[in-house]
């Protein structure tokens, strides 16, 4: 571990243009249930796909009844080391974007800009007009729609309002894709945190990169299919790896 965290530190101290590439593994250790792993959320409930969502009403009623239901683990997550250890090579200049395949907010929660972060599947703190791209609080939305399961109606257009988030079957967001691809190949060093990187388009992002002469470094507790590609890959916890890395508790 000390040689592996030795050989992260001098990699960090080498660039300057870093970006970050974050998935569900650096919120584990936040609290947040993964979705995509064995015994994850999607194991437990079945998707809804976001072309049902738009034809029915019934199907946008069960939508808000998952957000509203019991207890919301990402409106009381806190950032983890893991966060804030990204949330420091951002201020110390060594990362100038973050990307993330996460939706809790928890970089932004760390200390980073909302023009910092690159948020490839939304926000999942937040509602959002389908038709005018208004962004709505979602705490007002969550206790109308508890008292009698009315649907949220955009106040300045009429539209359908959803959570701020890319949903099954739903469009990946053009400009945060356009961002994405500008800040991978932009970067000298590409760091893919606690992803498998299998889902794609996103997951194409550290290839990119090191195609493009960044240099690339995978930490994600699992081996992913990407490791051949990476200089340096580190089979670890997330938080206490970044955390004594960059020296943050």
């Amino acid at each position: 571990m000390s040689e592996a965290i030795s050989q992260l530190k001098e990699v960090l101290g080498q660039h300057k243009r870093g970006v970050v590439f974050t998935g569900a593994g650096i919120s584990t250790e936040s609290g947040i249930p993964d979705f995509r792993s064995p015994g994850g959320i999607w194991t437990k409930v079945q998707p809804i796909d976001f072309s049902d969502f738009m034809a029915s009403e019934e199907v946008r009623k069960e939508s808000w009844r998952r957000k509203t239901g019991g207890k919301d683990v990402m409106r009381t997550a806190q950032p983890n080391r893991g966060h804030r250890a990204v949330a420091e090579l951002v201020r110390r200049g060594v990362v100038s974007s973050v990307i993330t395949q996460n939706v809790d907010n928890l970089h932004q929660d760390s200390g980073l800009s909302d023009d910092q972060v690159i948020e490839l599947h939304g926000n999942a703190t937040r509602a959002k007009c389908l038709n005018c791209s208004l962004l709505y609080e979602l705490g007002p939305i969550v206790e109308a729609f508890r008292k009698d399961e009315t649907l949220p109606i955009c106040g300045d257009c009429g539209g359908i309002i959803k959570t701020a988030t890319i949903s099954f079957g739903q469009s990946m967001p053009e400009e945060e894709m356009a961002r994405a691809q500008e800040a991978t190949m932009n970067c000298d060093l590409f760091l893919a945190i606690g992803s498998s990187l299998v889902v794609y388009p996103a997951a194409g992002f550290p290839v990119m990169a090191k195609q493009n002469g960044a240099t690339l470094v995978i930490i994600n507790r699992e081996p992913t299919d990407l490791d051949t590609y990476a200089d340096l890959v580190l089979n670890t916890e997330i938080g206490p790896t970044l955390g004594e890395a960059v020296g943050v508790e």
